[in-house]
């Protein structure tokens, strides 16, 4: 974690430096009609090292919270140290096939004709309890 937050304050100062750059080339450009800096990209910038800053200074306030170091951070670590359990997966389910089909369908719904979505709504309800329940009955219940 120590590596990602000398990177976010790197990218913190780098995009800060880059706004001042912008808004003084924007400026001596004459780019704008009134003589002033390009302000849609100069906050843009700005707001992205703000951004930065941010989520540097959370990951250093966790990692002083968490009382050690992960062990991506230790020279002696191994690599099953940071392994954690991720839970289970259907590797043979063709539900979420359905599911994404539906989605898919429902996305088409909103961009072509609303009524498409009137047909996609009972298969994506159908796909879900499919998923859920997969395990429950059948072949595979358990």
């Amino acid at each position: 974690m120590r590596a990602n937050i000398i990177l976010f304050w790197i990218l913190a100062v780098f995009c800060t430096a880059a706004a001042a750059a912008y808004a003084i080339w924007t400026a001596a450009a004459g780019i704008e009609p009134h003589g002033g800096p390009e302000w849609v990209g100069t906050i843009a910038v700005s707001l992205t090292a703000i951004l930065s800053a941010f989520i540097a200074f959370y990951l250093g306030r966790v990692q002083s919270a968490q009382g050690g170091v992960l062990p991506e951070d230790r020279l002696d670590a191994n690599i099953d140290d940071g392994d954690a359990e991720l839970g289970f997966f259907s590797p043979w389910s063709w539900w979420p096939i359905v599911l994404a089909g539906a989605a898919a369908l429902g996305f088409l719904g909103l961009a072509v004709g609303f009524w498409i979505s009137f047909i996609a709504i009972p298969i994506v309800v159908i796909a879900l309890v499919g998923w859920v329940y997969e395990y429950y009955r059948g072949n595979f219940a358990r």
